[in-house]
């Protein structure tokens, strides 16, 4: 295929000397303008201007063409049909008008694929007869934007290429897998080429947890202490490490099903609760000596500058950040001339940066603390199509977190303070130091029974830091995993000294004790841990990770519990069709190799429609092509795909109203009939791996229950039944059928057509309660729902008049006031609570959540101006004087401790004389727009009527088939 590039001779326009420039996003426009003065009007494009359209969008003369599926012809060059996004019509015609007043055109969009398609777009759609020039900026500062002029480019058609293919490709994946989803699994679902992996790891996390057998094993620690000489007394503490020379078996040594495997290096003794407490006994008085000290330098390197994934790792290890909120607040940063580009896969820095970075860490940290030459990274991806550095700081030299805090929001400087130091510290020296290892060991007494005089070994390490170098500027976080105990043992010996000590010295043995352990399941994945791992594989594009893990999400796929990501059930349906009916397609290594793909093709080592020709149609033996494997799928059983078995009995099932359990009916033996199955709500948050076979045989006992009829409201003369809902349990009353005699006594009313309308009846809601969480409900009774359905109560009026009553809600009992509602203890506090106890409640100042509301953070007394009370309170964006009417941010650069009552006067006191924040002028501009548009109305519908035409060519634009090739 060849592709238009950019025109290097055209017509220039000398009238008005300017030339326009257009960027992505509006936010960089002021930022480069300042920077480019009046020679040039900059605009942006605001994103895509164009895209494939949904297939329902199609001009009606093309639904039933080739391009009527996908909009793509997939039988003639997949060539794409693509349409001016709808919201982006106005944004297109400004350009024009103001493209018609430039003497050239410069395409300033970014630097990978999607910039790049960006850049073509508005080539195609602008349709220029000025010079057009391509140039790209790895940073918004004046330095960076000079140097982007004296390297303007043509347009790189194999990034167009590259991207298109991925458009492409997303929408044959979407458009062919997601409608076998809808059909056997549930409406609204869809596939995806990153999102179906992405939901796949999590899944299969959460199946390893399922099948996880756990492990008990113990061992022994004991602190220890020379008794004489230098640090005679320092204890420290060791971990039996041996017994008899085999070495004590840890949590490592467990398989998943809870079988020890084989030692790699001699056999493994697994101590149990007997032997260790044995064993601990025999060791409290066993005489310990040093059997070997063996010292090792120490020495560990920074970490390289942030690549996108590495950020958003970071951000949520260190920030909590989501993926999300990380790549949005880096876009800003970046518009904002902060930070350089922040969608790359690159760990180099430039020699501006490494320069800048060095000189930094010599002034902050000394000249020690910077090596005789740069450190150089290299970045493992052969990926050409993102920027070609590391994010940083911006600029020929870094400006320190501190003097850009003031023009930052919280979030803006803590990612900003993260990216900054991790730069900086790229180029500094090792951390170095030494780490010690001892082990000490004695034959145990008597007393251990069994194993008397067996010979027990303990070992402890400790490291001691005696240069920080790169330390005293940042250090790298760890992922959270519960079950890294050992791991974070280790990392705690970092910076410990043990005492002095050799070998053959005596050792007194205290707190010999043993200690007992269970195997924890893998850790479920987190946002960052799930960046790492889709990053490690090679799936889809980290830029891209945050909107995946936001879409997986939204799909109702993955819940989020604390960090943790967890699986729903539906998620275990779609996963399992996928791996049956779409193998290769879920598999983490096709999917990788796809990117790769996708990588060769914007490195111009592949050519674009023979690939997707494979992709799609197969290339015969070698390939099979998605096109015919959604063809011969053959018949699915969906009741299948959606059935997961809990036990031999108990079956889950995913349906359109959430997942239930399901026992078969039986066969009465007398009649042979086959009864109806029992069927029990699986709680929504309740977590796959929770329902084990006691939690499932538990539901199923509560199901059995469902629909129990308790008995007759003697109020309303109702069925009370229980029934178990998707929120839990409730009792409710059945609002009986209309009888014939009511239908008939309704007029009849009919259709235009002459038919007549079904008969309806309006039933009354039913009363209905929610039980309480000490109650069952197979257990409840008559009288527990009466007392359930009398609710909300009433206890009175407080002293101003308003009623108070006591209710039950999905968080718990409360009280409630006209709008102010209390928490209160318990439950049974409900049947109890008295209205002076209600009183009492509602006299306390209102607590926030769980916790009573801030107390000030300083009393700084009364304004001598104002005589009102002045206090320092802790906001939302850091303290602030307030005297109940007025408020003031503390400044920056003074303490709270030294605040004085005439300093926080006249602070207040500036603040009353600026007056209020100036209102946004946003209705009064509306305002003017629309006196403006009144006035020329008439020439403007006149003008719409004379390029209609033009315009519907203009946004609805197909590639010509003669730039096919």
């Amino acid at each position: 295929m060849t592709r238009s590039t950019v025109p290097t001779k055209a017509t220039k326009n000398a009238e008005t000397g300017k030339s326009l420039l257009i960027v992505e996003s509006p936010s960089k426009v002021k930022t480069i303008a300042g920077y480019l003065g009046d020679a040039y009007e900059v605009e942006s494009s605001m994103g895509h201007i164009r895209d494939l359209p949904q297939p329902s969008e199609l001009p009606t003369d093309m639904k039933k063409g080739p391009y009527g599926k996908f909009a793509v012809d997939v039988e003639h060059g997949f060539d794409p049909y693509y349409v001016v996004n709808p919201d982006k019509k106005k944004k297109v015609t400004e350009l024009r008008r103001k493209l018609k007043d430039a003497d050239a055109l410069y395409l300033a969009t970014d630097g990978d694929r999607e910039g790049e398609a960006i850049a073509w777009h508005l080539l195609q759609v602008l349709k220029p007869k000025v010079p057009v020039y391509r140039l790209t900026f790895p940073e918004i500062t004046r330095e960076a934007i000079e140097r982007a002029f004296g390297q303007l480019r043509e347009l790189d058609k194999d990034l167009v290429d590259a991207q298109e293919t991925r458009r492409i490709l997303d929408r044959l994946y979407g458009y062919e897998i997601s409608p076998v989803l809808w059909r056997k699994v549930s409406s609204g679902l869809s596939a995806g080429r990153v999102q179906s992996v992405a939901t796949r790891l999590v899944v299969q996390r959460e199946r390893e947890r399922m099948a996880f057998v756990s492990a008990d094993y113990w061992d022994l620690t004991g602190t220890f202490a020379r008794p004489e000489g230098q640090d005679a007394g320092r204890g420290f503490t060791a971990r039996l490490s041996s017994l008899n020379s085999q070495r004590v078996a840890t949590g490592k040594d467990f398989s998943d099903r809870g079988e020890l495997k084989s030692a790699r290096d001699g056999a493994l003794v697994h101590l149990d609760e007997t032997s260790a407490t044995s064993l601990a006994a025999g060791l409290q008085d066993a005489e310990f000596t040093v059997r070997s000290l063996e010292t090792k330098p120490y020495t560990r390197r920074p970490a390289a500058p942030f690549t996108t994934s590495t950020l958003q790792q970071e951000a949520a290890r260190k920030l909590r950040f989501t993926s999300r909120t990380t790549m949005r607040v880096a876009q800003r940063l970046y518009e904002n001339g902060y930070i350089t580009y922040m969608r790359t896969d690159s760990v180099a820095l430039s020699d501006q940066a490494i320069n800048a970075a060095r000189r930094q860490a010599k002034e902050l940290y000394g000249e020690d603390f910077v090596p005789g030459k740069p450190r150089v990274y290299s970045s493992k991806s052969k990926n050409a199509q993102e920027a070609h550095e590391a994010i940083r700081p911006a600029g020929d030299s870094f400006r320190t977190p501190s003097q850009v805090r003031s023009q930052l929001s919280v979030d803006e400087f803590k990612l900003y303070e993260l990216i900054w130091k991790r730069t900086v510290a790229s180029q500094m020296q090792d951390a170095k130091g030494s780490t010690a290892t001892v082990r000490l060991g004695a034959a145990a007494s008597s007393a251990a029974g069994e194993l008397s005089g067996a010979d027990a070994e303990f070992s402890a390490s400790g490291t001691v830091i005696t240069f920080r170098g790169f330390l005293a500027a940042y250090e790298e976080g760890k992922d959270e995993n519960p079950e890294a105990a050992a791991s974070s043992a280790k990392a705690k010996d970092e910076d410990k000294r043990l005492p002095v000590m050799a070998e053959g010295d005596a050792l007194d043995a205290t707190d010999v004790t043993a200690d007992g352990h269970t195997t924890t399941p893998p850790a479920r994945y987190t946002e960052a841990s799930l960046v790492k791992t889709l990053d490690e594989l090679g799936i889809g594009r980290p830029s891209t990770y945050a909107a995946t893990i936001s879409t997986i999400m939204d799909r109702g796929y993955v819940q989020v519990r604390g960090s943790a990501l967890i699986p729903s059930w539906l998620a275990f349906s779609v996963v399992r069709l996928l791996e049956d009916h779409f193998t290769d397609y879920v598999d983490y290594d096709f999917t990788a190799e796809l990117e790769e793909d996708l990588d060769r093709i914007a490195r111009g080592e592949e050519e674009r429609v023979k690939w997707l020709t494979g992709f799609y149609f197969g290339d015969g033996q070698a390939e099979h092509g998605l096109k015919p494997i959604v063809e011969d799928l053959g018949e699915i059983d969906a009741r299948a795909v959606n059935t997961i078995p809990i036990t031999d009995e108990i079956m889950l099932r995913v349906g359109k109203f959430g997942p239930y359990l399901e026992v078969g009916g039986t066969v009465d033996p007398e009649t042979g009939e086959i009864t109806d199955p029992v069927r029990a709500n699986v709680p929504l948050d309740l977590a796959p791996d929770e329902l084990d076979a006691a939690k499932a045989q538990e539901l199923m006992e509560i199901g059995k229950a469902d629909g129990r009829e308790l008995g007759i409201n003697p109020d309303s003369g109702r069925m009370i039944v229980a029934k178990d809902g998707r929120y839990g349990p409730y009792v409710t009353e059945v609002i009986p059928e209309p009888t014939q005699e009511e239908l008939d006594a309704i007029p009849t009313e009919y259709y235009k057509n002459g038919k007549p309308k079904p008969k309806k009846i309006e039933k009354p809601k039913p009363r209905t309660a929610s039980l309480f969480s000490s109650m069952k409900l197979q257990d409840v009774t008559l009288d527990d729902a009466l007392k359930l359905l009398s609710l909300p109560r009433e206890l009175g009026e407080d002293t101003d008049g308003e009623t108070i009553t006591v209710q039950n809600g999905r968080y718990g009992p409360y009280l409630k006031k006209g709008s102010d509602s209390r928490s209160i203890g318990s439950e049974d506090q409900i049947f109890t609570i008295t209205l002076d106890e209600a009183k009492t409640i509602y006299s306390q100042p209102k607590q926030r959540g769980r916790q009573a509301a801030k107390p000030p953070l300083a009393d700084l007394g009364t304004d001598p101006l104002t005589e009102k009370h002045m206090v320092i309170k802790d906001g939302r964006f850091g303290p602030y004087i307030t005297d109940g009417e007025t408020n003031v941010t503390v400044p920056r650069a003074e303490n709270i401790e030294q605040m004085t009552n005439a300093r926080a006067s006249q602070l207040l006191a500036e603040k009353r004389a600026k007056g209020p924040a100036p209102k946004k002028t946003t209705t009064r501009a509306r305002s003017t727009k629309t006196a403006t548009k009144s006035k020329t109305a008439t020439k403007s519908k006149t003008a719409s009527k004379a390029t209609a035409g033009t315009k519907t060519k203009a946004t609805t634009t197909r590639k010509a088939s003669t730039t096919k090739k």
